[in-house]
């Protein structure tokens, strides 16, 4: 019981410090619209903007790399509707190649970092100083598999043309995302 407790106060604690952090970089986020109402630069409902976030995204950076998850270029219907030549196809081959074993271990490391933590907040009582130590160790787990991730992606979309993009970009999720 008390190793919940410690374990949701330690994740209380982070949050509460970590919000006021990122609105004083980008502020407070917008109110949403009233019910039925888009808010401002909102698509149309069941419509994305592929200018803003790109195929399967969320707003910012990152997001805006999303693609369908896989090797989604595999998928004839989808390569022929976006229009990917073999040279592209083997192009995104090697690029998901040559960064696969990287992003397996740094994944891995990820998953140590995580158990850690468990073990750290398994402790009665907790060591606050070694557990924000792991808490540290995580966070830069996670970034640095984001990082590569990241730059997989954008070689991946610069393999694509505008026109490439922009059809990707409209493609529905694939079913059960």
């Amino acid at each position: 019981m008390k190793t919940k407790l410690a374990a949701a106060t330690l994740f209380l604690s982070a949050s509460l410090v970590s919000v006021p952090a990122m609105w004083a970089q980008h502020g407070p986020p917008p109110p949403p619209p009233p019910a039925g109402q888009r808010g401002p630069g909102q698509p149309p409902p069941g419509q994305r903007d592929p200018g803003r976030q790109g195929p399967g995204g969320r707003g910012g950076f990152s997001a805006t790399l999303r693609m369908p998850p896989g090797r989604w270029w595999d998928d004839p219907h989808l390569a022929d509707t976006v229009g990917l030549s073999p040279a592209q196809v083997r192009k995104m081959d090697a690029i998901f190649d040559s960064a696969r074993g990287r992003l397996i271990d740094l994944d891995t490391a990820v998953r140590k970092a995580d158990s850690g933590l468990q073990t750290q907040l398994d402790h009665d009582p907790i060591d606050r100083a070694q557990a924000v130590a792991q808490i540290e160790r995580q966070a830069l787990a996670r970034a640095e598999l984001e990082k590569a991730n990241a730059a997989m992606l954008l070689d991946i979309r610069l393999q694509l043309t505008h026109e490439q993009w922009e059809k990707l970009a409209v493609q529905p999720p694939p079913p059960g995302r």
